[in-house]
């Protein structure tokens, strides 16, 4: 009799929702062997049985041969006594345990149901919610594990004969696919229109989306419910609607997402190379940010009308994504569809500063004021998520933001951390779950300044302990002690430990987890920000530490200048400007263009402010310099949105068409290593630069060469790091870096002198990756700050430490 052999196999990753208990029915039923597969809270668990061989060839290459979907970080297999018994089945999922499977992140519909979408012969032709097992809501659905229909928002909608027999049957694309449905069963589309003084009502005459459509050819503006909330359309070739549109969000001139309905129409506005054309067609349909095209004709003279100016004022790069959803390809139109917009506006829906609208109640609500129609779903969505954006730097993925698509996929950190939770910061709030080897970065959440942000940021949090199955025994936040992300760290701590981590520091180890490097090796950190609180309590921002996961030193910062009246010098940039000629030592003179535009009366003020140091902390901030610059030059002198000036100074350099001028700081470098940093003086470069402007040079040249004359600076401190430190690896990490123009000559130039360069990638460079860095510094702090050695109250992890310049 033949021998028979019988194994357990156990896949751990993101392999739930995804296709894999089909594959491995197909696999097993393939070699003909015997046993089942169930859905667990550990992930795929399988028994096989039969001639030892088939067995063997059933456990190899599981892992590569995996659905497109599957993310397979483990498999586990081991023999198990023979059970006997003939046919592989799938059996009911186990529930019980702890959660330690993944959840996969949502996915743009697929070809295959794109295909029957379009089919008049399909019974699911033009319905708005079709998908399958390989496209489709995952983590804004899922309300537990393990991932099942039951544990989904779509549990309240009964399957019928003919869905029902899809999902059971193993051979079928829409086997356990948690939200199949059609236009029998599944959730319904509705537009509802508003009328002064009365509510928003259903309009039963008119197919949703012929509705929706011609409304946005009249210029309406319409709130559309997504993945992970709504979104806010117009038509963006309409002037008038998108102007409205702007008014009404209360947006400035930030500019605002577009969506296109393929990649040809989008190309009339912006270039769009091989890399951007990968991220926009694949699977997650992030907002890719496109150097935008200045009066280039039309590549097929197909494309839809003129933008409207109002989409991106002055800004160097759209951001634009493809539909991603069956709603946005109807909203945009199916071959054969009468006309319609091909280009809209997609922005969150909400108030400038509010987290983007979930509930339907509420966005019947909370968008009253700003739009006109609502096309809504009974769908409902159960965690908030955002569109990530990206941009590609060098040929490389840049994420700006990371949100829909990537959450909730882990990272796999270089060393392993206690559980933990880290807050994040304030602006552009992201939080990070950690344990293990794994690290669970949240999709972005915003910024902490409205009471209904930080009240979505608990509800995120205690969904992603849910279905990571982390309970954080230690806490960490930013040393700020005015951030709100901080004080909501110290309530949810309760009696245990929090760690407090300088703001530069964790920008520093984010890179370096990123890298997967374990932190026995300082590097050279650049961290180039906004705001970061100091040890010293200044604002710092200009830093070079030299750093690793257990402390730094602050090797080097650019030098203190006034920060007159806090937010203020942030939106308005022509403050700064008169703070650093201030600083500098450079009279202000009606002729310079930041002191034409300070009202007088402002001014005034402003100079005795200075004069008397009053509401003026010192900044070390090269985000702030890069705002002082932009209304010195005449680029910008007023910020409606975070670093409005910085982006119109990088544009303005990037429409240079030629080198600027020689620009360069000066350096303080102390005689003795111990007695003090580095310190970086922009005043020569400043004189240098009023000079231009008095000479009436370009203020595009004037932008290349001040890009310049930072990338100079980088390069000059790190080679002296490298003389001093012997270290020749650096990290160009904070919100400055999202800069590419900046960040590719930095990297250019450092290479060039033997350096091995760490940029981020997979994370945001700016505080959206904040958190992952709070996780490393607090493992790495001591035992005695560990969870296995509680300790009530707040730690600071130690910085200056080291010797330093």
């Amino acid at each position: 009799m033949e021998a028979v052999q019988r194994r357990r196999v156990t896949v751990r990753g993101v392999v739930q929702g995804v296709g894999f208990r089909p594959y491995l029915y197909a696999r097993a039923t393939g070699l003909g062997l015997a046993g089942h597969v169930t859905n667990t809270p550990e992930g795929v668990v399988a028994e096989v049985e039969g001639a030892p061989a088939a067995v063997s060839r059933f456990c190899e290459h599981l892992a590569a041969d995996a659905p497109p979907l599957a993310v397979v970080d483990a498999v586990d297999h081991h023999e198990v006594p023979v059970a006997g018994g003939a046919g592989f089945t799938i059996i009911a999922s186990r529930t019980g345990g702890p959660a330690r499977t993944l959840v996969s992140p949502d996915v743009a519909t697929c070809a295959d149901c794109l295909a029957e979408l379009a089919d008049p012969a399909d019974r699911r032709h033009r319905h708005p919610f079709i998908t399958c097992t390989h496209c489709g809501p995952r983590f804004t659905i899922v309300t537990g594990l393990p991932y099942d229909r039951a544990h989904t928002t779509m549990a309240r909608f009964p399957l019928c004969p003919d869905c029902a027999r899809e999902y059971g049957d193993p051979a079928d694309r829409r086997f356990h696919a948690q939200p199949v449905a059609c236009p029998a069963c599944g959730p319904r589309l509705t537009l509802l229109t508003g009328r002064a003084g009365r509510p928003p009502c259903e309009t039963p005459d008119e197919d949703p989306i012929a509705g929706a459509r011609r409304l946005l050819a009249a210029g309406a503006i319409i709130a559309v419910k997504g993945l992970g909330g709504y979104h806010l359309a117009c038509d963006a070739t309409h002037p008038g609607a998108v102007a409205e549109l702007r008014r009404r969000k209360a947006r400035g001139d930030k500019p605002f997402a577009l969506m296109a309905r393929d990649v040809r129409d989008a190309e009339r506005y912006a270039h769009i190379g091989p890399e951007e054309r990968a991220l926009l067609e694949g699977g997650v349909r992030p907002v890719v940010l496109l150097r935008r095209r200045r009066g280039a004709p039309d590549p097929d003279g197909a494309a839809p009308g003129a933008l409207a100016e109002g989409v991106a004022p002055r800004c160097p790069d759209l951001g634009v994504m493809l539909p991603y959803t069956p709603v946005h390809h109807l909203l945009l139109g199916l071959p054969g569809d009468p006309p319609g917009p091909r280009l809209l506006v997609m922005t969150s829906g909400n108030l400038a500063g509010e987290p983007i609208v979930t509930d339907d109640d509420e966005a019947l609500e909370r968008l009253a004021g700003l739009a006109d129609a609502w096309l809504t779903h009974d769908r409902p969505i159960h965690v908030p998520c955002d569109d990530s954006v990206v941009r590609v730097c060098d040929g490389e993925t840049l994420t700006v933001r990371r949100a829909r698509g990537y959450a909730p996929l882990p990272m796999t950190l270089p060393v392993p951390v206690p559980a933990t939770l880290a807050a994040g910061g304030d602006l552009k709030n992201t939080f990070c779950l950690g344990e293990g080897h794994r690290a669970w970065l949240s999709a972005h959440i915003g910024d902490m300044d409205d009471l209904a942000t930080q009240t979505a940021l608990e509800r995120a949090e205690q969904q992603l302990e849910s279905i990571t199955g982390v309970r954080p025994a230690l806490l960490v936040a930013d040393r700020h002690p005015g951030y709100r992300s901080a004080r909501w760290a110290r309530r949810t701590a309760g009696t245990r430990p929090l760690v407090r981590v300088q703001h530069h520091h964790a920008h520093i180890a984010s890179a370096l987890a990123e890298h997967g490097l374990d932190g026995g090796r300082p590097v050279i950190g650049v961290a180039f920000d906004g705001t970061g609180y100091g040890d010293d309590g200044a604002v710092w921002g200009g830093e070079v530490l030299i750093a690793d996961y257990a402390g730094y030193t602050r090797f080097a910062h650019l030098g203190y200048v006034p920060l007159p009246g806090g937010d203020a010098a942030v939106h308005r940039p022509y403050r700064m400007a008169l703070a650093h000629l201030r600083a500098a030592g450079l009279p202000r003179t009606p002729d310079l263009p930041c002191v034409a535009a300070c009202p007088p009366d402002e001014l005034r003020v402003l100079e005795r402010q200075l004069e008397r140091g009053l509401n003026c902390v010192p900044t070390s901030s090269m985000g702030r310099l890069f705002d002082a610059v932009s209304s010195l030059a005449g680029v910008c002198h007023y910020a409606g949105y975070e670093a409005q000036a910085a982006i119109e100074l990088e544009a303005a350099a990037l429409g240079a068409g030629a080198a600027g001028p020689d620009y360069a700081f000066g350096l303080r470098v102390p005689e003795h290593p111990g007695s003090g940093p580095v310190v970086a003086d922009p005043a020569p470069l400043l004189t240098a630069v009023v000079a231009d402007v008095r000479a009436g040079t370009d203020p595009g040249l004037i932008a290349a060469g001040f890009h310049a004359g930072v990338t100079a600076l980088v390069t000059e401190l790190c080679v002296l790091a490298r003389e001093r430190h012997g270290l020749d690896t650096v990290a160009l990490t904070g919100g400055v870096f999202a800069n590419t123009l900046l960040s590719t000559g930095c990297a250019r130039a450092l290479r060039a002198r033997g350096f091995t360069v760490l940029r981020h990638g997979r994370v945001p460079p700016n505080d959206g990756g904040l958190s992952l860095g709070q996780l490393m510094v607090a493992a790495a702090a001591t035992p005695e700050q560990h969870p296995h050695h509680p300790q009530r109250g707040e730690v600071h992890v130690p910085g200056g430490t080291r010797q330093s310049a």
